[in-house]
């Protein structure tokens, strides 16, 4: 089985309404804001160890650059990636319920894990502006912040993603009886996503 995920730059993503009395708080990820830890070589050769998880949780892996199961690729307009689920991986509790909620449509997009790189080695990794006020063109006097570079350390299937543009895929469904063979091959579930 095989996840393909799709996480589009220069999009705005709004963290926080501000609630009642606060500002609004949006987010953009710069293109190739991510690009130093998937084209930077490793220490030990090879590219940098970049995860695809469950929710953020280290404890619940997909696959990994790492081990080979997890392809990325950076270009001006978006990260793409291609991660093959096991068919040991398949097997284990946690990947059948993302399974699950991927084919039920509530796994509904990708999450970056990611955070900023000391001053030391990059001088001015984000910048920081004010929207504006103009309601009839989208803007609310929010905090906007852009992330020029960024270390990527992971991303994450999740629930609610904070960029919708985002998508995750899956192909290939196997179903549990052998003898029925496979259902939804070349299955395409483009799903949206939200980053906490």
């Amino acid at each position: 089985m095989a996840l393909s995920g799709r996480f589009p730059y220069n999009k705005r993503a709004v963290l926080s309404d501000g609630g009642r009395t606060g500002r609004p708080r949006k987010e953009v990820i710069a293109p190739r804001a991510f690009a130093y830890r998937i084209n930077t070589p490793s220490e030990h050769g090879g590219k940098k160890d970049i995860h695809l998880l469950s929710g953020h949780d280290y404890g619940k892996p997909l696959a990994s650059v790492r081990s080979g199961t997890l392809d990325i690729q950076d270009s001006e307009e978006a990260v793409t990636f291609t991660a093959t689920i096991t068919e040991e991986m398949q097997q284990v509790s946690y990947v059948k319920d993302l399974i699950a909620a991927l084919k039920a449509d509530l796994a509904v997009g990708i999450s970056p894990g990611f955070r900023l790189p000391p001053r030391r080695a990059v001088l001015i990794p984000e910048k920081v502006e004010d929207e504006g006020s103009d309601p009839e063109n989208g803007e609310h006097n929010a905090i906007i912040r852009t992330v020029l570079q960024a270390l990527l350390y992971e991303f994450s299937v999740v629930t609610r993603p904070a960029y919708p543009e985002t998508q995750i895929e899956a192909r290939n469904w196997q179903l549990d009886e052998p003898k029925t063979g496979l259902v939804g091959a070349d299955l395409h579930r483009p799903l949206n996503r939200w980053r906490a």
